[in-house]
């Protein structure tokens, strides 16, 4: 089977932001700091071209690892084409959360978090590293961001 060319580092990059403005899903690895099991859950999320917004269960493995470490790492889309973001987290309460950016996420995601009864969450993902790659002829130079400066220019 013949695999396409690796993509330039530039196309690469707007193929990264295309799926983080439109894909609504992430797989969402987090770990309890102490040398526990990793946790992975799919959650969705909102970009906002800087960040990630994703909510989840304020007493889920999930919830308790974010607030506990303040790092995860998320994987975006199929592994044939996969976005790796390891990030810094902050977490909101929905009180703390502008409330346009709260109707932005349940518009996006299709579940607003503040009208369950199970206390929720959210927190917000700064990316400080972003990887990107299809097939293994883009795993050399698929680092597009580090230390949360993007590597490649517009």
């Amino acid at each position: 089977m013949s695999r396409p060319p690796a993509r330039p580092a530039k196309q690469r990059k707007q193929d990264t932001l295309h799926r983080l403005e439109h894909d609504e899903d992430t797989w969402v690895a987090t770990a309890d700091g102490d040398g526990g099991a990793p946790y992975l859950v799919p959650l969705s999320f909102l970009w906002d071209g800087s960040s990630l917004l994703l909510a989840t269960p304020a007493t889920s493995p999930t919830g308790r690892n974010l607030r506990t470490t303040g790092m995860a790492r998320l994987g975006i889309g199929p592994t044939r084409d996969v976005v790796i973001v390891e990030g810094t987290v902050d977490t909101l309460t929905p009180a703390e959360l502008p409330e346009e950016e709260a109707d932005l996420f349940a518009a996006r995601t299709g579940f607003d978090p503040r009208q369950l009864s199970t206390p929720y969450l959210y927190f917000r993902v700064r990316p400080r590293r972003i990887q990107a790659w299809r097939e293994a002829n883009e795993l050399d130079g698929r680092e597009l961001m580090r230390d949360g400066e993007w590597l490649v220019a517009d």
